[in-house]
């Protein structure tokens, strides 16, 4: 077994179609020598079949981040597959269509509630259940889309991502005296199914593929998967609370 991630055993949640990051970082972490559970929930056969698609079939843990019992059996169900965890990989995010597409101003308090649960409390609720598995030199990583700025139709999706941001710095802060990072990739646009059920999200494709000062792909995931990876592995052991934008650079363009 060689590679950067030789020997690791990672958790991976949001492998919904081979078109997803996760999808990318679990197949490029099979490849550089990692062992790989996933997580799945509401079509776990699909994700079983998606599962198949990678270098090596990876099992699948049915997991809803806002249940409590699921939660709290998690650390179980994986040790059923791998005897810890070095690393766990935060793909989740969702947000009924009322937060999305320009609804701001009208949409619900309970539905601003679900988008916030799953998208952003679920991160500290992943790590925490995970954290049994886990000792000094794991990782966890999440994603985002740049919570900086105001995006047309990303609505409360966007405020989500920024407590998202949040709370993984203050993750970092409080699993750093166990030696546990906890860092974040904001990647630039992708047709994922999460972008395709935002209405208007081709809004940002255009100017992602024309302004970005090393381009930009719509279809790559790679990039943003290797980024995870490099933040999972060895080589960043005193990085934590970090953002790393794997966008084309497009964050570092003015208006």
């Amino acid at each position: 077994m060689s590679g950067l991630l030789a020997g690791k055993r990672l958790l991976i949640t949001g492998v919904i179609t081979d078109a997803s990051i996760a999808f990318s970082v679990a197949k490029l972490a099979q490849e550089n020598g990692a062992q790989v559970v996933l997580t799945g929930f509401g079509r776990l056969s699909l994700v079983e079949r998606i599962a198949k698609r990678l270098p090596e079939p990876a099992p699948v843990i049915e997991l809803d981040v806002t249940n409590t019992e699921h939660l709290a059996g998690l650390a179980d169900k994986v040790r059923e597959h791998v005897d810890g965890l070095d690393g766990v990989v935060h793909s989740i995010g969702f947000a009924p269509q009322s937060c999305l597409g320009g609804g701001f101003l009208d949409a619900p308090w309970e539905d601003v509630a679900t988008a916030v649960h799953v998208s952003t409390y679920s991160y500290k609720s992943l790590a925490v259940a995970a954290l049994p598995l886990m000792s000094p030199g794991s990782a966890v990583v999440g994603l985002t889309f740049d919570a900086t700025k105001a995006w047309p139709v990303y609505d409360w999706m966007g405020v989500a991502k920024a407590g998202l941001e949040s709370a993984s710095r203050y993750l970092a802060l409080h699993l750093g005296k166990q030696g546990i990072r906890s860092n974040l990739v904001s990647a630039g646009p992708l047709r994922t199914m999460a972008a395709k059920s935002i209405p208007g999200f081709d809004q940002f494709e255009q100017a992602w593929t024309e302004r970005a000062p090393l381009g930009w792909s719509l279809t790559d995931q790679e990039p943003a998967a290797r980024a995870c990876l490099a933040l999972l592995s060895d080589w960043f052991p005193a990085t934590t609370g970090e953002i790393v934008h794997v966008d084309g650079g497009y964050h570092a363009l003015g208006a």
